[in-house]
């Protein structure tokens, strides 16, 4: 079985400065973590809101998730950081 993303609920952590979503390999549930730097806000990283980085994360939602398959198939971990190295 492969990955899913079926919850499309994500959440902004900004003491991480990440938004936080999560997908599924069968019954066990993986953490993602995006880093704000992959997301490109309208207005400087000091001055975007959460509503902003979330916003963001949703017109890039299909290429956050295919990222994070592919850091998926290869971590295999519960817990994954995606940063701008897993978007080149």
């Amino acid at each position: 079985m492969g990955i899913s993303f079926p919850n499309e609920a994500r959440s902004f952590d900004d003491r991480n400065r990440c938004v936080r979503f999560t997908g599924y390999d069968g019954m066990f549930e993986i953490k993602f973590y995006l880093a704000t730097e992959v997301l490109a806000c309208e207005k400087s990283h000091r001055n975007a809101s959460e509503a902003d980085y979330l916003t963001a994360f949703d017109a890039l939602r299909p290429r956050i998730l295919k990222a994070a398959t592919s850091a998926y198939s290869k971590a295999r971990s519960s817990a994954i950081t995606l940063d701008l190295a897993h978007f080149r």
